[in-house]
């Protein structure tokens, strides 16, 4: 088997703990040779992990694309706002390129992107690792088997869960769409693909509702401090009191935003980081709940549900069929299948990897390098083309929600795209 080599752009969570882990395991398939990375510690960790020498090692990823072409592959895992450039750089060099989702907060980005893969016949694949877990494979299989006929409805719920809503969009790296993306990009980009893929149709029209509604300055306990350290009198009562997450149930979270994950590391990274913040008083704007209605091509709908307020961080989804509906809980990796017929009911339980994302980062990672070693043109499983479809979903909600729901037509946005992509290119 050829071994594919690789440089990453940005060794942060995403980069260095979900795709990079692959160069590690599978040692034959992937070899990492170049990092990029403005973080010193966090660069150093990567340099040593992946026996990378000094010569290749980088603090920003423009000093690495100004050198020729140094592998087959370029990883980009830069923050949301940061995907744009380096992606077209890595294209224009000839590398195939995995970028991590969202593509870009801006849709004229994400197209122009996608043309750029096409202009220089290069792969630009984007995680949507869902599609590469065994729950979804498994569903999808089921429906193109017929065995719920034509999909007529989905309903689709994404509990974010409470602690996590909290530390990534609150708290976090998404929690302000001004320097990172909408909520219904950053996080639910993932369940926009999800969705096209297992409808196997355009989604024609999108109407959408949502609102920060309880991650306010308002809502803020009486006397409660900038920081929960600074003697927050709420201490016992607030479920996002952090020293009593990051030190407790939510200690493994706290290697997210410090590299000394001892008590007295995570309470220093608690005095200093945003990750110490009271959440009723950061500077978040992404919504906290959102609803999205769909109408497919041929004429299906579908119902996206996101909440930040649920015990649980799970997806669960009802597919109505004419045949037959699938009821699925993703946390529980196993959905059932009934039979409107036979009336009989088939439990099936997947086996899902205890790796990221249900085995989906290393999904993603198996099936990205086996396009690469085998490419003769054409377009991976979740491509730009596929990614910007769902992406446009994404956009096009964001657009009606902040319309007051007015519906919004998925082609109109796209052409309107493509058109200002092209007179860009023409300038």
């Amino acid at each position: 088997m050829q071994r594919v080599t690789a440089i990453l752009l940005g060794a942060g969570n995403r980069g260095a703990q979900s795709y990079a882990p692959y160069a590690l395991n599978y040692p034959h398939e992937l070899d990492i040779i170049a990092v990029a990375e403005p973080d010193e510690e966090r660069r150093a960790a990567f340099l040593s992990a992946h026996k990378i020498s000094e010569a290749n090692s980088f603090s920003n990823w423009e000093q690495l694309l100004e050198l020729p072409k140094l592998a087959d592959i370029a990883i980009i895992c830069t923050q949301d706002q940061m995907h744009y450039h380096p992606t077209l750089r890595a294209l224009e060099l000839g590398y195939h390129v995995l970028l991590e989702k969202p593509m870009s907060p801006s849709p004229e980005e994400c197209v122009e992107m996608e043309l750029m893969a096409k202009k220089n016949n290069r792969l630009l694949t984007i995680c949507h690792v869902l599609r590469y877990t065994a729950f979804w494979t498994a569903m999808k299989r089921v429906i193109e088997d017929g065995q719920i006929g034509q999909i007529v409805n989905i309903q689709l719920n994404e509990n974010v869960g409470n602690m996590h809503m909290a530390h990534s969009f609150v708290r976090g790296n998404w929690n302000n769409s001004d320097k990172s993306s909408p909520m219904i990009l950053a996080k639910s980009c993932h369940d926009m693909d999800i969705l096209s893929y297992i409808m196997g149709e355009p989604c024609e029209r999108i109407s959408s509702f949502g609102s920060l509604m309880h991650f306010k300055e308002e809502n803020a306990p009486i006397g409660a401090p900038a920081r929960c350290l600074d003697g927050c009198p709420a201490e016992a009562t607030c479920q996002y009191y952090a020293p009593k997450y990051y030190l407790g149930t939510g200690r493994g979270w706290a290697a997210k935003f410090t590299t000394d994950t001892s008590l007295e590391g995570i309470i220093g990274a608690l005095r200093t980081t945003p990750y110490g913040k009271c959440v009723y008083r950061s500077d978040n704007n992404v919504v906290d709940h959102q609803v999205v209605n769909m109408e497919f091509a041929s004429g299906a709908t579908a119902m996206f549900s996101m909440c930040g307020f649920t015990r649980d961080n799970t997806r669960i989804l009802q597919i109505m069929g004419t045949k037959g509906d699938i009821r699925g809980n993703m946390e529980e990796n196993e959905f059932t299948v009934h039979d409107f017929v036979t009336n009989e009911n088939i439990t099936i339980q997947v086996q899902a990897s205890q790796e990221g994302h249900s085995g989906g980062d290393t999904g993603i990672m198996r099936s990205f390098l086996r396009e690469v070693r085998t490419y003769a043109g054409g377009e991976s499983e979740s491509s730009a083309s596929v990614s910007v479809r769902s992406h446009l979903m994404a956009f096009a909600a964001e657009e009606s929600r902040l319309n007051g729901g007015k519906p919004v037509i998925i082609e109109d946005l796209h052409k309107s795209l493509r058109t200002q992509a092209a007179n860009l290119k023409a300038q």
